[in-house]
């Protein structure tokens, strides 16, 4: 039966029938295992550099300094001890109007430091790279290569740090425990510890990252670290996080699992839209071997021996199939180190088999939950079946295999997300979008015989009548033409309209400079500055630092809640404020505004929810040391993306009277105006001016690279869609041809067969055009309005393309499979049939 089944796996090849399939496997898992590879490399580089990521075996991270008795437990225990400060500031360079200013991140580090890992240094931008275990020498910085264009100097000139002038010494190549915050995309600038008093720089108000770093044996860290998390425990200390090898860099790995979830769902289209052809391939193949099958079943060959033979053939198609694709994959993952590996500045070792195992399990479990069925289905083919064109309904049996190709299919999804609630809600939403597809072309087909009793024209008639009598068949080629034109049209046409609707969410003349660490008696002369350089009023608005630290009478932790998101909240120190008036661009969606004469806050509704905090509830702040007890009576409601200041808690000033306070304000400046700023700086060295253009340039710089290595991905899903829609066109192509030849021995004329297929390739076209377009909006929709949090606006030329494409499609797909049959005698089109 081996021997026979490989003699059919060659026939079967050279006639053309697997290699529609074979291709559809080899799409499917290469897109998995593209991603696959990927992320294997990337975990084990993560997974080998864990303490160079960190500096150190464990890093104590706190908004204030740190707490003496830690640091001196540590010591008593012989640990190696370093420092670092870290803060976002203003440098200067050049002196009177040819001053030149920049935000840069200042790390101020101390003798030792980093524990683990080397920096990397050099002398001039295209100079080699030398490890060191030095730090700057006083007076001096190292400094990012991208520093120096931007402020057009070079080594050896001086920067400016608030008071302090400093010599550029060195470019800093790598940094290894650099991380992934917001504020590290901005230009480093490294000075020693001892020198950050003399700058003036730090002072009340001031965002501030204390880390001290610790290494020693591992029995030792994991005992202190121990003591530490009671201390923490004990004393319910906030704003402090513990980082250890465990843990790694915490928002490198969720960056990493955000990323890894949503490239494998990107690669999870790709393959649910290959199973789709994959199905439809395996279905053709069993409609064209049922005579070859009952022909096996009169020369002898059992039910079992059938299956057997056939199960054969697939299975070595589908390893050769997948063994290929993951192939594929794993060379198609170095495109996509092209463009993700520059966010990880270390050498990633080599992938491992386990991805390449996992692409072909999954091309085996494609092939098993979608082909199996059909192939199950020519067990069953009577004997009878050689002299009568007829064939039994499926059994039972068969119909149930349907359901495990069902479960595959969720499971995949499962496996491939990562996430239970992500893999089943993306389950649902394609499998409700096919039964949807469905039932709108099974009732548009049930539609039809109206037009067919009121119509009399002859082609309308020959092809409603062909549409309705393989009703299955129809609905199943419009759902597969829709789910094509689908993912072609989210790759097109939505694609664009999201990327216009997110440019347009942001006004071109909203605020693109941010002033922050305003001193309260630089006030007036700063506000006075602002009017005079953009002839505008720009709101200045009071900064308080505090920490919630009860609700309702009730002290609130870390443990208090489960959500990541309110637990770093509650964590840390955020943003309060004060004003009489309620600022232009927001909402009270609940309750009202303040009343001065008693303690009260409005609050965003969005922390609002993530907190369970509601209107009337009792909130206690620790302000400096000062605690604050307010009363909730209003929940707001912000637009983020205007780019104005927005505070997630506003109190009512008198309750803040007494209260440490900054200022912050937004503004708009011109581009020809740039020398305000760095007048501005110079004046004030303490300030912290944030040019958000620029910032949004440099994160945009590094979306860039994961859109480009998502429009890859894509490139498979094109590959899938193009598949399904030529398994789709194809699929009925012999049942067409026979149809077509008995309708011309009856006497139909070549104009009336013609006009009766461009008409049904219309029909079938056009719908699918109209729902794919309608699926592809409500993806945009949903991904606009729950992803992205922007206004969407329907563009009606998304149906019209669909309607012309659809039709297209069919036409060019009808034309292909059917040119020839209306140029042939009907008696030769029958026996080809």
């Amino acid at each position: 039966m081996l021997r026979q089944a490989l003699q059919m796996t060659q026939r079967d090849w050279r006639a053309g029938e697997l290699r529609f399939l074979l291709v559809a496997l080899i799409v499917a898992v290469a897109s998995l295992s593209a991603v696959g590879f990927f992320v294997d490399r990337m975990r084990a580089g993560l997974n080998r550099d864990a303490h160079q990521l960190l500096g150190a075996d464990l890093v104590i991270n706190a908004d204030q300094p740190i707490n003496g008795v830690w640091r001196a437990e540590a010591e008593r225990r012989g640990l190696m001890l370093a420092e670092t400060v870290t803060f976002p500031s203003m440098a200067l360079a050049g002196e009177g109007d040819n001053a030149q200013s920049q935000l840069v991140s200042i790390k101020a580090v101390s003798p030792g430091y980093p524990l683990r890992g080397r920096l990397k240094i050099a002398t001039a931008p295209d100079g080699a790279d030398v490890e060191t275990n030095d730090i700057p020498d006083p007076g001096t910085v190292w400094v990012d290569a991208g520093l120096l264009q931007a402020l057009h100097i070079d080594t050896g000139n001086t920067l400016r740090l608030g008071d302090k002038a400093f010599r550029v010494a060195k470019l800093i190549s790598v940094e290894p425990d650099r991380g992934a915050g917001f504020m590290n995309f901005a230009p480093r600038v490294m000075l020693p510890l001892s020198d950050l008093a003399a700058t003036g720089l730090i002072q009340n108000g001031s965002r501030v990252t204390y880390r001290l770093l610790a290494a020693g044996p591992p029995a030792q860290m994991a005992a202190y670290e121990k003591w530490l998390q009671g201390k923490v425990k004990l004393d319910n200390v906030k704003g402090m996080r513990i980082e250890s090898l465990e843990s790694g860099r915490p928002e490198m790995r969720a960056t990493l699992d955000r990323a890894e979830q949503f490239l494998s769902l990107v690669g999870l289209l790709s393959a649910m839209l290959a199973a789709v052809a994959i199905a439809m391939a395996a279905r053709r193949f069993m409609l064209r071997h049922l005579d070859a099958c009952a022909m096996l079943r009169c020369l002898g060959l059992t039910q079992n021996q059938v299956t057997v033979m056939y199960l054969s053939e697939f299975f070595v198609v589908g390893l050769v199939g997948s063994a290929l694709g993951a192939a594929v994959g794993f060379s198609a993952h170095f495109v996509l180190l092209e463009w993700l590996g520059r966010l990880v500045t270390n050498t990633l070792p080599p992938a491992s088999f386990l991805p390449a195992l996992q692409g072909i399990a999954t091309g085996m479990l494609l092939l098993i939950g979608f082909a199996l069925p059909p192939i199950l289905q020519l067990r069953n083919v009577p004997h009878n079946r050689v002299i009568r064109r007829e064939q039994d309904p499926p059994q039972a049996f068969t119909l149930a295999t349907y359901a495990l190709g069902l479960v595959v299919f969720i499971g995949l999804l499962l496996w491939q997300a990562g996430n239970p609630k992500l893999g089943l809600l993306t389950a649902a939403g394609f499998l409700g979008g096919f039964a949807l597809f469905a039932l709108v072309g099974w009732l548009s087909l049930k539609s039809l015989r109206v037009v067919r009793t009121t119509v009399n024209h002859p082609g309308w008639r020959f092809a409603i009548t062909a549409l309705q009598r393989r009703t299955g068949a129809t609905v199943v080629q419009i759902v597969a033409l829709s789910l094509g034109l689908m993912a072609l049209l989210l790759l097109t046409v939505i694609r664009g309209d999201l990327v216009d609707a997110w440019r347009n969410s942001t006004p071109p003349d909203a605020p693109n400079r941010f002033i922050i660490n305003i001193q309260p008696e630089q006030k007036p002369e700063i506000e006075q500055r602002l009017k005079q350089a953009g002839g505008t009023h720009p709101a200045l608005y009071p900064m308080i630092r505090g920490r919630l630290v009860q609700v309702n009478g009730k002290a609130i932790t870390t443990e208090t809640y489960t959500e990541d998101r309110a637990r770093r909240l509650v964590d840390r120190e955020f943003n309060l404020s004060t004003m009489q008036d309620m600022p232009p661009q927001n909402q009270i969606i609940a309750g009202r505004w303040y009343d001065d004469s008693k303690p009260e806050a409005s609050v965003e509704e969005g922390l609002a929810k993530t907190l369970g905090v509601r209107l009337g509830d009792k909130l206690r702040f620790d302000i400096g040391g000062q605690q604050v007890d307010t009363t909730v009576s209003s929940l707001r409601k912000l637009d983020w993306g205007s780019m104005r200041v927005n505070f997630f808690v506003i109190l009512n000033p008198q309750s803040m009277k007494s209260m440490p306070q900054t200022w912050i304000t937004a503004f708009h400046l011109p581009p020809d105006r740039n020398g305000f700023v760095n007048a501005l700086t110079r004046d004030f060295p303490n300030l912290t001016i944030v040019d958000v253009g620029s910032m949004i340039r440099q994160v945009q710089s590094v979306l860039d690279q994961v859109i480009g290595a998502v429009e890859f991905l894509f490139l498979f899903t094109l590959a899938s869609g193009v598949l399904v829609l030529y398994a789709a066109l194809v699929g009925s192509q012999d049942e067409r041809i026979r149809e077509s030849g008995l309708l011309r021995a009856l006497g139909a004329t070549r104009s009336q067969l013609s006009q009766a297929q461009w008409i049904e390739f219309a029909l079938v076209g056009g719908l699918a055009g109209i729902l794919a377009a309608t699926g592809a909006a409500t993806v945009g929709w949903t991904l606009a309005t729950f992803v992205f949090d922007f206004e969407w606006r329907f563009s009606p030329i998304v149906w019209l393309v669909g309607l012309v494409v659809g039709s297209l499609c069919a036409f060019v797909g009808g034309w292909v499979g059917l040119r020839n049959v209306l140029n042939q005698p009907p008696l030769q089109s029958l026996r080809g049939s």
